[in-house]
């Protein structure tokens, strides 16, 4: 009688012991079995297209050791989205990057849901935009720093690489296919110096041409003053058209942020503005009869007063609480 209790007492540990053990091990199988399916996948190509069952299965459902990067997007023609098409190619460059690296592992992956795969996976999450960038950690949910800030970073592969750094500790070297359009470019500018060289002969007066050297001055500024180089590192979206109503911003509602179709504008306007002022210089110190000078300075100074008008408006769209305004705008 007193082998019961202990035979009660090793039954009790052995069902205790048991279930938890079985559990663990069935667990180590499906992450073993997702993680392999995904290896194949990324062997194949360097963004998994997802759609909802995939999602749920490989992304939302534990148990999980990996992160995955999601780009919720909408690349079919009907849906018109030039911005979901930009920046897919820069996250191809990201992923390929990472996959064709030495320090590739299983510790991330990089994933697609487009909209019309995936419509139910948008509900699930209450997403409305496109493109939207997700990060997926190992463990928990994604927090509110796993949100890519496009509108504010753009979608270059160089700051989507800094962002996944950021949150996953994998720093992923950016490689870019070869583009020889800077090399032809400089080597067409060449050639045509070396040819007008070659025609000029011995004069060369028109390296001196002071107003060629300040036209040439004017555009840099111009370009540099527009946004052009913010555009070249950050990489922005040309502009941004709503889902919903189809409306297209071109002017960005952030003072953190801009669009390249912006810097355009802005161009345009600093250029109006330039162009009034050198109007109103000529007719101040020409020797033109009088009458074309009076037109010289009307025109300068409606070029001057509508541009600069137009600038002070973008400025105050941006810097929202701005009190002042000029003229009409």
């Amino acid at each position: 009688m007193a082998a019961l209790p202990v035979l009660a007492l090793l039954l009790l540990l052995l069902a205790w012991g048991g279930p938890p053990a079985a559990g663990q091990k069935r667990k180590e199988m499906v992450l073993s079995e997702k993680v392999n399916q995904l290896m194949e996948w990324a062997s194949k190509r360097s963004v998994i297209r997802m759609n909802g069952d995939k999602f749920r299965r490989l992304v939302k459902a534990p148990p999980r050791n990996y992160s995955v990067i999601v780009m919720f997007t909408a690349l079919q023609p009907h849906r018109q989205c030039v911005v979901c098409k930009q920046a897919d190619e820069e996250y191809q460059i990201l992923a390929n990057s990472w996959r064709y690296s030495s320090a590739f592992t299983n510790k991330i992956f990089f994933a697609m849901v487009d909209f019309d795969e995936g419509s139910d996976v948008f509900q699930m999450l209450n997403m409305n935009s496109a493109p939207t960038f997700i990060n997926f950690p190992a463990k928990g949910k994604p927090k509110r720093g796993d949100t890519y800030e496009l509108q504010v970073r753009g979608f270059a592969a160089e700051q989507l690489a800094r962002w996944v750094a950021d949150r996953t500790d994998v720093n992923i070297r950016v490689i870019r296919p070869p583009n020889y359009a800077g090399p032809l470019m400089l080597g067409l500018l060449l050639a045509v110096i070396g040819g007008l060289v070659y025609l000029r002969g011995s004069n060369l007066d028109f390296l001196y041409n002071k107003t060629g050297w300040a036209f040439a001055a004017l555009c840099f500024v111009l370009a540099m003053t527009s946004g052009q180089m913010w555009n070249h590192i950050r990489g922005p979206p040309y502009a941004h058209k709503n889902p919903h109503t189809g409306q297209v911003n071109y002017i960005h509602g952030s003072s953190q942020a801009q669009f390249v179709a912006e810097t355009h504008i802005v161009l345009l306007f600093n250029g109006g503005v330039t162009l009034g002022m050198v109007l109103l210089h000529e007719a101040a110190t020409s020797d033109m009869d009088v009458g074309k000078r009076k037109i010289m300075c009307i025109a300068g100074i409606g070029l001057v007063v509508l541009f600069f008008s137009w600038l002070l408006s973008v400025f105050r769209s941006k810097y929202h609480g701005y009190p002042y305004r000029y003229v009409f705008f």
